[in-house]
């Protein structure tokens, strides 16, 4: 089991790694907008991210530790079904991208878990950096909700390792700021979630930001009737963030973490 799980540390730290830098470096080349504020977001975006890789390595469940659990004792649906290897990697990947999806949804529709969601939507732009600007209470419950569908599955540890990589990559690309051609975007978009795709849901806009929930694969969105093309305004010049919470002290960690504790006069 521990040999298990530092591979998998391995792997997502060095997919991490990889897809931060390309990000980075296309961001720098070919930025979709102007202003990013790097040097105030970037502090309190990375600030987060590390108060919660160390929470999760500090929490006795993780991801892969869920799927090792259903292997130990036989547990899960896949256990019950007869079905080869490579199609149950694919259904794992496929159900819990929609967890992933129906759980943001819910973030978003929830007054309760609203208030530790926003802390996202409060970036006052939009790079890599903000795939990784989630509330630590919002992490802890998601590796709960997660690990809870994992063994319900009987998930490999494969498709668990593969997910959690992909879900991590995709992330930061659809939060990127860089330049994709149309010609390439409008396909691509029938099947993951694009960075002009996902910018949409970064809008102060309730009608905006409570669309286009999907991570990586873009289908969910168009299933669940929450799928919208373009933004009001032009991805360029369109605002960031939300009405509560954008000053530029609110960048701070101390400020961040303490967000959803604090009263404020809007619900969207």
């Amino acid at each position: 089991m521990l040999e298990t799980l530092s591979v998998e540390t391995v792997l997502r730290i060095g997919a991490f790694t990889l897809v931060a830098v390309i990000m980075g470096l296309w961001e720098m080349l070919l930025p979709r907008r102007q202003g990013s504020r790097r040097f105030l977001r970037w502090p309190g975006n990375f600030g987060i991210f590390l108060i919660n890789a160390v929470m999760l390595a500090l929490l006795p469940i993780t991801a892969v530790g869920a799927a090792i659990f259903s292997i130990q004792h036989k547990f899960g649906m896949l256990y019950w079904i007869e079905m080869a290897f490579w199609p149950k990697v694919i259904l794992c990947i496929l159900v819990l991208d929609l967890l992933i999806y129906w759980q943001h949804r819910l973030f978003h529709m929830m007054p309760s878990a609203w208030r530790i969601h926003r802390m996202h939507h409060t970036d006052t732009a939009f790079d890599f950096t903000t795939a990784l600007r989630f509330h630590p209470i919002e992490i802890f419950l998601s590796i709960l909700i997660k690990a809870a569908a994992i063994i319900l599955l009987g998930a490999p540890v494969f498709a668990v390792i593969a997910f959690e990589i992909i879900l991590n990559g995709s992330a930061m690309f659809n939060h990127g700021n860089v330049v994709l051609p149309k010609a390439l975007d409008r396909p691509l978009r029938w099947l993951v979630v694009t960075p002009d795709m996902h910018r949409v849901h970064h809008s102060p806009d309730p009608d905006e930001h409570n669309m286009n929930y999907g991570f990586f694969l873009s289908v969910w969105d168009r299933i669940f009737g929450s799928y919208r093309d373009q933004p009001r305004q032009p991805h360029a010049d369109m605002q960031i963030g939300l009405t509560v919470f954008n000053q530029d002290r609110e960048a701070r960690v101390d400020r961040l973490i303490t967000q959803p504790f604090r009263k404020h006069r809007s619900y969207t």
